[in-house]
């Protein structure tokens, strides 16, 4: 009986000894030098255990089940190791873990200079997805960043202004529009490689975040590779060459640490026509360690990027011309001259201060300078002579080849019917020439009295100056809770002036408005009006500002505080962030139509924003998580949506106030050994948005009742109190169904629309102001690109680093920017606020309708090749081919202002080829991207 008691008790106690759980720990290195890894996930596979690795490479995980279990080893630029461990009773020391190089990983490099590729300024939002490629290992988030980027796809339907991009804890969106200037550190792919993204609400170490994420793209000196890095890449995008070099010595022995690349990028024409790219950049970091607790990091940047840019057209001009045309270049003494060019030259300079108070306290000090231009070009035809009098007198035609009176639907609309002779001359006019005629202005400016310049190339320019400061606190202040917190502070001194590049030939420009006719200005002359009261009837040359000159002035002061708590089935957080944003406009001129509300100060504006989110990760099994997480957020309006019109006068949008913002997504995230994917549905509104346009109308005029025409005005539309809704699903899965062989798919369902009847005005630069009109949007499709995308394709690698991939991608779903002034009452009333007598409502609403691109689908390849000599040197190829099929669809569009009624809208639509037709962005035919990169 004793026998049997003594063995049960020996049974029970194996049993428990066996079945406990205990420690185990390791230190994963590189391969190649045996250098520790930092931040490096481990994963028991069956549990909810999940540990990242410490700056010395060592992780340690606690409650880990005696018996079999497999460890999945997950590194950035990695490949991933599946390590099956025996644990005993006593733990575990794995001692040293080695992880082998993915030479793969140049993929990730490449795919950035190819989305890279696609950011504009043109209003298109091309630049959403770009910034999200390096950082992100999400099926989902890679297509939309490579295969959904050239079809100007929106993530979760919004713009990158909703998101944050930060070099070294230093945010870098700009306060103008919220958007961050990717050309800043444009080319410098090596150096910007190593980025932290946290995907949509998901918390940050760094800053509370926006709706699409946050990235923070590091530059220390001490966390690159030591070695260098040469490559060389061809294109027929928008740049046809790229150099790069790289070196850096990695942490020295001595504590310093240094890293310096050069980038050059050059083509003499890209896809579209003229588009010519000249672009250099260059970095320098230096980090000095002083001891285990402090290092000090300061970094250089410096990006210069000139581009020609590229023109949205008309589909008869398409028709025409074809899908590459760009109406903004013409020849100059046989060369090709592009008359709006963007001119990039902002130095960023950071100070970083890391500073380890103890094993579970950090505080991360920054201090950031950015400085320079940036300017885009244009010709301007306002340009007065003086004639024999001494009047000023006229201004030019319209240059543009693509001006309405020069293409055959002119001539085919005629009030008093069609001329076919005319329309038939303008046509072969336009097919055989169809540029800008730089001669022609030229000898205009010649021939003028005096030698003014009736024809100018003249710079928009805004010159910033901007310090930024900040300090994040990061503290574990157990093993389950993470505290983070920071402090901003941001001052902008906004300089915004027009500057003379070229005379064309002649001797000197007046600088008045001559289409804005006033008479009553003494300090003025009859006629005309003066652009600065302040120096009348003045002649500008080259290198003088004229037309328009203020500063703008901000301050931004921000805290953000968030709390992270992890346990073994539930992850949570709770993030809170007040912003303090003030604006001021200073004129420089004293305008001649504001000539009281433009020259000194303007009024202070002070906006508050409130914010706080939460989320929920609750771990169903290691392998089966559901996240959940939901936002409140007051943001104050940019720069850009606060002024009416900054250029002319202090007077700021009605009504302005913070935007509100609401948003909650939810999430299924599997992660199998051979299988991982997420599926996600969301839901976000903006409220109280404000939208301001600019543009010619041929024109507009302010009557009592409807909209009319009046040549040559220059109107400011402002959208105000605007409502939009985002809803919709997401997903992306990929399988290693082999060891070489992947399956991978990722796609969207979302719908953004209108989800208000916003209020709108209009102003003109001549003082005018039209009554306010319900703008009658709601249900209107916002202009997001295409509103559902699928992408599903597969990737071989061979045991040998050679690799091909494919994806088919399928787009629907996307639509015109619609012109909220058409859809106000002055659509359908006349001068005297009358409701026009032919007015039909049916025939209305299929006018207004808003026109559905087609659906398209394209064929992308990838593929590449590395080799690796005596395990130190590493030489490597790379290529791709987006829209094998050479499709051709339309990417984005807007309808343009100047049919603003009825019987003008009816009238030209019912011509078989409308002479105000919509303009469209057609995307990319057939391109290719080559890379040859040596490293050592």
């Amino acid at each position: 009986m004793k026998k049997r008691l003594a063995f049960f008790l020996l049974s029970i106690f194996t049993t428990f000894a066996f079945a406990q759980n205990v420690t185990v720990t390791g230190t994963v290195v590189d391969t190649q030098g045996k250098e520790p890894l930092s931040n490096v996930e481990v994963t028991v596979e069956g549990t909810t255990l999940m540990v990242h690795t410490n700056q010395d490479g060592v992780f340690t995980i606690n409650e880990v089940p005696t018996g079999l279990q497999s460890l999945t080893i997950i590194a950035e630029g990695y490949l991933i190791n599946s390590l099956p461990v025996e644990v005993p009773a006593e733990g575990l020391d794995l001692g040293m873990i080695f992880l082998e190089k993915d030479l793969t990983e140049e993929q990730a490099t490449n795919l950035i200079a190819l989305t890279e590729s696609n950011l504009t300024d043109e209003g298109n939002g091309a630049d959403v997805t770009s910034g999200i490629l390096q950082a992100s290992r999400d099926t989902y988030l890679n297509a939309a960043a490579f295969d959904f980027s050239p079809s100007f796809y929106r993530v979760r339907g919004l713009n990158t202004d909703r998101g944050k991009v930060m070099l070294n804890g230093i945010e870098m969106n700009k306060l103008y529009n919220g958007r961050p200037q990717w050309g800043n550190w444009g080319g410098l792919n090596d150096v910007t490689r190593d980025q932290e993204f946290t995907n949509g609400l998901a918390p940050s170490n760094y800053n509370f975040g926006g709706l699409i994420g946050t990235t923070n793209i590091n530059v220390r000196a001490s966390k690159y590779r030591p070695g260098v890095r040469v490559a060389y890449s061809n294109s027929n995008r928008s740049y046809a060459n790229r150099a790069m070099a790289t070196y850096s010595t990695g942490l020295l022995e001595s504590g310093w640490a240094f890293t310096v690349a050069a980038t050059r990028r050059w083509g003499e024409e890209g896809f579209n026509d003229g588009t010519f790219y000249n672009a250099n950049s260059f970095f320098t970091a230096l980090e000095y360690k002083f001891n285990d607790k402090h290092s000090l990091n300061f970094t250089a940047m410096y990006a210069p990027n000139r581009r020609g840019k590229s023109s949205p057209n008309t589909q008869e001009v398409f028709d025409l011309k074809g899908t590459s045309y760009n109406e903004y270049w013409g020849y100059q003494d046989g060369e090709k001259r592009n008359s709006r060019v963007k001119d990039v030259e902002e130095p960023i300079f950071m100070l970083n201060h890391y500073w380890d108070i103890s094993d579970n306290v950090s505080l991360n000090t920054n201090v950031a300078y950015q400085f320079g231009k940036m300017g885009n070009s244009r010709i301007e035809f306002n340009g007065s002579r003086l004639n024999e009098d001494g009047i000023p007198v006229g201004g030019g035609s319209n240059p543009s080849p693509t001006y309405y009176q020069k293409l055959p639907s002119f001539w085919l609309g005629l009030d008093e019917g069609p001329n076919y002779t005319n329309a038939y001359l303008a046509q072969q006019e336009f097919v055989s020439n169809g540029q800008i005629n730089w001669n022609e202005m030229y000898q205009h400016n010649f021939a003028n009295v005096g030698g003014y310049s009736t024809y100018v190339l003249y710079e928009d320019r805004t010159d910033d100056k901007l310090f930024n400061a900040n300090t994040i606190l990061k503290a574990d202040i157990s093993e389950n809770i993470i505290f983070n917190a920071s402090a901003t502070y941001k001052h902008l001194n906004s300089s915004n002036f027009a500057e003379i590049i070229d005379l064309l030939g002649g001797n000197g420009f007046l600088d008045v408005d001559n289409f804005a006719e006033s008479g009553d200005i003494e300090q003025g002359t009859p006629d005309v009006v003066q652009n600065n009261l302040m120096n009348p009837n003045r002649i500008v040359g080259e290198g003088d500002k004229f037309k328009y000159n203020y500063n703008i002035y901000s301050d931004v002061v921000e805290g953000f505080a968030q709390a992270q708590f992890k346990y073994n089935k539930v992850d949570f957080y709770v993030a809170g962030r007040v912003t303090q944003t003030s604006y001021q406009r200073d004129g420089i001129y004293q305008s001649g139509t504001f000539p009281t509300d433009s020259y000194g100060k303007g009024e202070k504006l002070n906006f508050t924003g409130v914010s706080g989110k939460a989320g929920l990760t609750y771990k169903i099994s290691g392998r089966h998580l559901l996240d959940v997480n939901a936002a409140y957020m007051t943001k104050a309006p940019t720069i850009r949506n606060t002024f009416s019109n900054a250029r002319e006068n202090h007077n700021i949008v009605d009504g302005i106030k913070e935007e509100v913002i609401t948003s909650v997504d939810a999430s299924y995230i599997l992660r199998l050994p051979k299988v991982k994917g997420r599926i996600s549905g969301f839901y976000n509104t903006i409220e109280d948005a404000n939208e301001i346009s600019f543009y010619y109308a041929e024109g507009v005029s302010f009557s009592t009742g409807g909209v009319q025409a009046d040549p040559n005005a220059f109107i400011q539309e402002i959208l105000t109190g605007i409502d939009t809704r985002n809803i919709g699903g997401e997903f992306g899965i990929e399988a290693q169904v082999t060891p070489t062989i992947k399956l991978k798919a990722a796609g969207s369902i979302m719908e953004s629309i209108y989800n208000n009847n916003p209020d709108l005005y209009l102003t003109d630069d001549a003082g005018n102001r039209s009554q306010t009109y319900t703008s009658y949007l709601k249900n209107y499709k916002v202009a997001t690109g295409p509103q559902r995308a699928l992408s599903v394709g597969f990737e071989y690698r061979d045991p040998d680093y050679w690799w091909i991939g494919a994806t088919s991608n399928f787009f629907s779903n996307a639509y015109i920017d619609v012109s909220p002034l058409t859809r106000t009452s002055s659509f359908y009333t006349n001068n005297d606020g009358q409701i026009y007598n032919d007015y039909d409502a049916e025939v209305a609403k299929e006018l207004l309708k808003q026109e559905k691109f087609n659906s398209y689908m394209t064929v992308n390849l990838i593929g590449g090749k590395s080799w690796r000599i005596n395990r130190k040197y590493y030489i490597g190829f790379f290529a791709s081919i987006n829209n094998v099929l050479n499709e051709k669809y339309k990417t984005g569009g807007f309808e343009q202002g100047r049919n603003a009624n009825y019987r003008s809208l009816k009238e030209d639509k019912a011509r078989q080829t409308p002479i105000f037709g919509s303009k469209y962005w057609y995307g990319y035919g057939t391109t290719y991207f080559m890379n040859v990169y040596f490293r050592f």
